[in-house]
């Protein structure tokens, strides 16, 4: 592209750019990684170990270790320095489904779709009975239950979900759609000090804190097993913890997951005066041999004397979970960024500055794994005083959206960035990938980066069925990969890496954040 079309796209797409010239692209190099990323790939094959041979991959589970360990021998198996596994704190207990079972037996036999919420105890054996119907919204109103509850299966009074739709659960990004995000303006300042939200938080809290007393008292009282309706339809289950991991947590009852279908129809079987009950046998297991949090960490190493110590990061969360394999969410990115490395190394790539993975943990419980990892590498987002690494990383690459193909880049208001990545993605002009947005976006890793100064990045992608049906529910399988999609992603990915590792600059940088001060 000419330098001055590609000034005028950039423009037209409400990005704000200084004059400059035009960013290179190595051709032959973009060729070579297209070549072994589409015609040559092996990303489904470690999608495969990654999700059907390691199985769910909870914080600190026995399924996210054997993904680990599993990671870092196929890194050096590739040729990879300094693969290992890397403390970056203490997380707590890890946690597995052994047994999972019930079914109702009267008024007929039917095996309900439950999953055990994480974290929680199972019912130390075949536990049979009523179903009891608690109806509660205070701490007075559980009073009435006091002295009933020992040994019962309990369900609640909870209205069906009104989620149902006609839309498709897969889609891809519209051309209006990527348009409308290219024109998106930096984000105001915000000089409000008032919480739009704060009557919402006022009410979430109350809830919450009613939930924990609810919890204890079904403890206290030695309830069986507990029945709570997922989020989901149509049989899917969105999973969720029912627990903390904490090694300090307190004891909570067995709680299963039910399908909306299941649970509604046992709640209208109850309300209509005809018994219902079940029989469960639901076994798990608490690990708390290591509490410490692991990421997995490999790289090739610079090779210019000037830039070696400078690195490039990529990375996603390798932990998932336990409904399903977490194949989407996330070994979906996880096998697109360790397919990016084995692409550059198969074309014998000799980096400048140093590339670097790492394949974080427990994200899903608060990006703990990248957090603390910036914390023992970069610095504090909480005082800002920062580590000498932190001025030595260009640029930190994420994929965390699911199986759907790269449409661009989400520039988190790094707009200074914006010509560089748009030369970058015009090789990719014929696989769909073309937009930047100035736009944040939220819930994943490079936001670690991100609070320190680091320019950190989170490619658009494709959200498939990632929202509607797969993210952290018992649909998250291999089967709901897109093979195409996924070589897609780990070409461009390994093209942004080979052209951040050889750029003659870093990445430029945003201001400063200013300290943030935990709440």
């Amino acid at each position: 592209m000419k330098l001055k079309l590609l000034f005028s796209c950039l423009i037209t797409a409400g990005i704000a750019v200084p004059a400059l010239a035009q960013e290179p692209v190595d051709a032959t190099m973009v060729q070579k990684i297209r070549e072994e990323g589409l015609n040559h790939s092996k990303v489904m094959e470690t999608a495969f170990y990654l999700t059907d041979v390691s199985g769910p991959r909870l914080a600190n589970s026995p399924g996210l270790k054997r993904a680990q360990n599993w990671a870092v021998n196929q890194l050096k198996t590739w040729g990879m320095a300094n693969a290992k596994l890397e403390a970056w704190g203490k997380f707590g207990k890890g946690w597995e489904v052994q047994k999972n079972y019930a079914a109702i037996t009267i008024p007929y036999y039917h095996a309900i779709i439950a999953i055990p919420k994480a974290w929680t105890p199972g019912t130390n054996g075949v536990i049979k009975g009523e179903v009891m119907l608690l109806k509660a919204d205070s701490a007075a109103e559980l009073e009435q239950y006091k002295g009933k509850l020992a040994g019962k299966i309990v369900i609640f009074d909870t209205k069906a979900p009104t989620e149902r739709t006609w839309k498709a659960d897969a889609a891809r990004y519209t051309d209006e759609e990527l348009a409308e995000m290219a024109k998106a303006a930096p984000a105001a300042p915000r000089r409000n000090a008032v919480d739009p939200n704060a009557a919402q938080m006022a009410t979430f809290r109350k809830l919450r804190a009613f939930r924990a007393q609810l919890s204890q008292f079904l403890v206290d009282e030695k309830a069986g097993l507990v029945l709570s309706q997922a989020r989901g339809t149509d049989g899917t289950v969105f999973t969720t913890n029912g627990a903390s991991y904490a090694d300090t947590a307190k004891a909570v009852a067995p709680e299963l997951e039910t399908s909306s279908e299941d649970y509604q129809r046992i709640l209208r079987l109850i309300k209509g005066g005809q018994p219902v009950q079940l029989e469960a046998d639901i076994k798990t297991q608490f690990i708390t041999d290591d509490l410490q949090g692991y990421d997995v960490v490999a790289e090739i190493p610079g090779t210019d004397k000037k830039l070696k110590d400078q690195v490039v990061m990529i990375g996603g969360h390798l932990d998932s979970w336990h409904a399903a394999t977490g194949a989407t969410d996330n070994a979906a990115g996880s096998a697109v960024m360790l397919e990016a490395m084995r692409i550059l190394k198969a074309v014998n790539f000799k980096p400048k500055r140093t590339i670097r993975i790492a394949l974080w943990s427990s994200e899903e419980q608060g990006l703990f794994g990248s957090r603390g990892y910036v914390a023992n590498h970069f610095g504090d987002p909480k005082t800002m005083e920062l580590k000498p690494e932190q001025a030595k990383l260009s640029a930190y690459y994420n994929l965390d959206n699911g199986t759907g193909k790269i449409r661009g880049v989400y520039l988190q208001g790094d707009s200074a960035a914006a010509p560089i990545f748009k030369a970058w993605l015009e090789p990719f002009k014929d696989l769909g990938a073309t937009t930047l947005t100035i736009s944040n976006t939220g819930g994943t890793d490079h936001l670690s980066f991100d609070a320190v100064g680091i320019p950190g990045f989170q490619f658009i992608q494709d959200a498939i069925d990632y929202g509607t049906r797969t993210h952290h529910s018992n649909q998250d399988t291999y089967d709901r990969l897109v093979e195409d999609d996924l070589k897609q992603a780990a070409t461009i990915v390994a093209s942004f890496v080979y052209h951040t590792s050889q750029r003659a600059e870093m990445i430029p940088r945003k201001a400063l954040p200013k300290p943030q001060p935990a709440r």
